[in-house]
């Protein structure tokens, strides 16, 4: 028996349940994919209905995660295997090699300084572009550099070594391997968080093909202070502020064509959020926000909403856009669209679009269930045992769910429910040492 519990996922759901038990005086184990924690809220600007700084909130969490002396951070890592059961797993874990000694690096960045080799950067959403060895992003948790070996000159060509030479810290390891990890658990808290789809196969909306199409994720990195252009947005193909941007909600969600038929959930309201933004910035920019219907669910949002529309003079059209098409010199816009209201054709010219798409499951969902024995349902989600009754539970006892993989949410609700899942992973502990002490 063991009383520690394995958290999977370093967003703000994963973070929550790990604070949550620590303070509790629970072991914790929080393993996260990418070489930093902070998941997908790290990447937005602000967030709704309050409008207060993303990672304002975020970093300080963060910070106290990696300062807890009952959690142990697993970044840059993941689960491989998962055996045994409630009370008493066996939990195999891959941490991949970041080629930088961790206990020896101090964050300072020379090395990214220095390195010549360059690649898109995830975190700006392939925007901008970071080094070949880097720190995702400059609030990063743990701030430990890593190399990119797909993109660093010595690893593909055999050449280079300059960030060896001029780190003061002497950090830099080519020499480090995989490392397996066994880790013996009690209980274990899923928090993988969401992907965006990528709306490039619908064509009729021009992603891909059009420079002022960009996801809104995209946005999110435009408009903040620390994206690639400084806060400043720009459309990308000249670099010019839009003096009109259309927000496309429902891309590829809500669909019956084959994508994703349930609704995301949060789309109206950070497009709302975003427009808010725009205006904040830009305030003579006219902002469109085209519509299938408007679901506002949770405290202040449709409050929100209506300030949007008083406040700052956001037109919100009620419509199924056709199409968008391109005008070949000047790079504008035209959508086509049935206004549903009066259920005429109509066009609308705008300088940028900003397309809401489908917030899909993590295709690490379907590995990971095969690993424990999951059920996943029939979009990808982690299935609960119960929606009303058992919302955090699954089909294996001891293996508990929270945030967007159970089901789609905001930060709100999933902080609430990640809550959940680290009470009843606790509860798991306490009945185990109950039956033990009988």
């Amino acid at each position: 028996m063991s009383n520690s519990v394995l958290v999977v996922g370093g967003g703000i759901a994963g973070i929550q349940a790990s604070l949550d038990l620590a303070n509790r005086g629970t072991k914790v184990y929080l393993v996260e994919k990418t070489p930093s924690i902070g998941g997908r809220m790290a990447q937005l600007d602000k967030t709704f209905p309050t409008l207060d700084c993303s990672i304002c909130i975020l970093a300080p969490k963060m910070i106290e995660c990696f300062r807890h002396p009952n959690i142990t951070l697993l970044t840059y890592s993941e689960i491989e295997e998962v055996n045994g059961q409630a009370g008493d797993f066996s939990v195999k874990i891959l941490q991949k090699p970041r080629y930088v000694n961790a206990e020896k690096c101090t964050g300072c960045g020379t090395c990214a300084e220095k390195c010549p080799a360059k690649a898109p950067n995830e975190f700006d959403m392939g925007l901008g572009n970071r080094k070949a060895i880097y720190m995702p992003f400059k609030q990063a948790v743990p701030l430990i550099a890593t190399i990119d070996i797909e993109h660093c000159l010595y690893f593909t060509k055999g050449v280079c070594k300059v960030c060896q030479k001029f780190c003061p810290s002497n950090a830099v390891d080519y020499e480090q391997k995989p490392k397996e990890i066994v880790l013996n658990v009690s209980s274990i808290v899923l928090a993988t968080g969401f992907d965006t789809f990528d709306p490039s196969s619908m064509k009729e909306y021009g992603y891909s093909r059009f420079k002022n199409v960009i996801l809104s994720m995209e946005f999110e990195r435009l408009i903040c202070a620390s994206g690639p252009t400084g806060g400043h947005l720009l459309r990308p193909f000249d670099g010019k502020e839009p003096k009109s941007i259309v927000f496309v909600q429902c891309v590829g969600s809500r669909s019956q064509r084959g994508e994703f038929p349930y609704c995301s959930s949060v789309c109206c309201v950070y497009a709302t959020k975003e427009s808010i933004l725009v205006k904040d910035h830009m305030p003579e920019t006219q902002v469109h926000i085209m519509y299938i219907d408007m679901r506002a669910i949770g405290k202040g949002f449709q409050e929100f909403v209506d300030k949007a529309k008083k406040q700052y003079d956001v037109n919100y059209i009620k419509a199924h856009p056709g199409g968008i098409a391109e005008d070949p010199v000047t790079k504008s816009l035209q959508i086509h669209y049935e206004d549903i209201k009066t259920g005429q054709m109509k066009k609308l010219c705008t300088d940028m679009v900003v397309l809401c798409p489908a917030l899909i499951p993590k295709g690490d969902n379907k590995r990971i269930a095969e690993a424990t024995g999951l059920e996943l349902d029939e979009y990808g989600f982690f299935k609960s045992k119960d929606q009303l009754i058992a919302p955090m539970d699954t089909n294996v006892p001891g293996i508990y769910i929270c945030g967007y993989c159970q089901s789609p949410k905001d930060i709100p609700e999933s902080v609430a429910q990640a809550s959940g899942a680290a009470a009843r992973a606790a509860e798991t502990i306490a009945c185990m040492i109950k039956g033990a002490n009988r």
